[in-house]
């Protein structure tokens, strides 16, 4: 069999695919590659279904489930075991969403620590209920994402972090000197499902993906052998949340857009730029009460300010202060824990020479930069854009070793050279040092 499903190609109905797990033309290239286009007409989305659970999609689902590992969830079921589970399982799995009867299974919640204190809420789908709304993301995100704003950066394809950080370096320089910087409290716990599905009905038009959707949304939370039911809230954990996020915060992006602010949003921390004080407070009240009102979102009071942008943090980074420059720092507690590892390099490598002591610190930021990315597929993607071969990415990310070890291999120094780091303005002890040695 063939993975003709990109040609538009399906099995007969309760046919058993051959989960071959061989990785189809166009899996790593996003939704796009797996639909064929992305101007999908409303009457096109009425049958969004079968796009879907079709194999391309399905294949193309499970690569990346695959290759993204994770956690079990309340079944236990290992990742390495979903291949052997749908050889015999999806027939029957295929019937139910095709009849509109399939029911998720709850989500194991999980709460990590966060870096400030505190801890975030994650909810662990079962692996087959990722490989499922990970199919649903690779067809969506082609519907929505060429209609979103060019100042949202997080969970889009071609888009990262960086991009974000550097954008908001741009404002600043343009002589937008005040920040209005919202924290949205505990965002993914709070999302309001009948404004979201309000959303989502604009494009889809299949009654059976907007009921999958909602079911997904509704699912309880798994805790202490006590199932929750949800009422409100798409907590992070599954494939489908970044994009259901999005879509809900493009309504804040679209009133930014059309009061012309400047501004630069990755997922739920949002950054508006303006040129006074008195203008920053005034947007600040206006947004607050807009996030309230229109999209039920409450602004966390006691994170969020007016604020010179040297002053405040956003996505681990802040800036000078200097009026055409604004070079970008690493936040003060990145440096703390940069410090820390610094003093131990210091420590143990006092006979070396300075030069040695460097290629020791390089490291830091290239490690920083992995664990940022997190997730296989992302780091795949980064290095691809990165200049390194779509074969040589794969093969690299799946090679099992911590951020450190990654972090000083030849391909990282290779495809993050300090050039990479100097375009994002930050200061290189390396070429200080060199130009010390070419004065003395």
């Amino acid at each position: 069999m063939t993975t003709g499903a990109a040609e538009g190609r399906e099995e007969m109905p309760g046919a058993r695919p051959e989960w071959s797990g061989r990785k189809p033309k166009g899996a790593g290239s996003g939704a796009a590659s797996v639909t064929g286009r992305t101007d999908q007409s409303p009457f096109e989305t009425e049958r969004l279904l079968e796009t879907i659970i079709s194999r391309g999609n399905m294949m193309a689902a499970l690569s990346r489930v695959v290759a993204n590992k994770g956690a079990p969830g309340v079944d236990e079921m290992p990742v390495t075991a979903l291949k052997g589970y749908l050889q015999q399982e999806w027939p029957r799995i295929k019937e139910e969403l095709l009849a509109g009867q399939y029911r998720p299974q709850p989500v194991l919640k999980v709460e990590i620590p966060k870096p400030g204190g505190g801890t975030r809420m994650l909810g662990i789908p079962t692996v087959l209920d990722r490989l499922i709304q990970q199919a649903v993301h690779q067809v969506l995100s082609p519907l929505f994402d060429p209609d979103f704003s060019e100042s949202s950066y997080g969970f889009r394809p071609k888009r990262s972090a960086h991009q974000a950080i550097k954008a908001a370096r741009q404002n600043v320089i343009s002589g937008k000197r005040w920040v209005v910087d919202i924290d949205l409290e505990k965002f993914f716990d709070r999302v309001n499902h009948d404004i979201l599905m309000s959303l989502v009905k604009r494009k889809v038009k299949d009654r059976r993906v907007l009921k999958l959707i909602d079911s997904y949304l509704k699912v309880g939370m798994f805790e202490g052998g006590i199932i929750s039911p949800r009422q409100e809230g798409t907590p992070q954990g599954g494939p489908l949340s970044p994009l259901l996020s999005n879509i809900l915060l493009d309504e804040l992006d679209k009133e930014l857009e059309k009061r012309g602010h400047a501004f630069c949003r990755y997922a739920d921390d949002c950054n508006i730029y303006v040129a006074t004080k008195a203008s920053g407070e005034r947007v600040m009240t206006s947004i607050t009460k807009f996030l309230s009102e229109q999209l039920k979102l409450t602004v966390n009071q006691a994170k969020s300010a007016v604020g010179r942008p040297w002053n405040r943090i956003f996505l681990g980074y802040t800036m000078s202060w200097h009026p055409t420059k604004a070079r970008l720092k690493v936040g003060d507690k990145a440096v703390a824990k940069i410090k820390d590892s610094l003093r131990k390099i210091c420590k143990y490598g006092r006979g070396w020479s300075m030069s040695k002591t460097i290629k020791e610190a390089n490291p830091k930021l290239r490690a920083i930069l992995w664990r940022q990315w997190k997730r296989n597929i992302t780091r795949a993607r980064n290095l691809i854009k990165l200049g390194l071969s779509g074969d040589a990415a794969w093969r690299f990310v799946r090679i099992e070793r911590g951020p450190w070890a990654t972090a000083g291999t030849n391909i990282m120094h290779r495809v993050l050279r300090n050039s990479y780091f100097e375009n994002l303005g930050l200061f290189s002890l390396q070429e200080q040092y060199l130009r010390l040695q070419r004065v003395s």
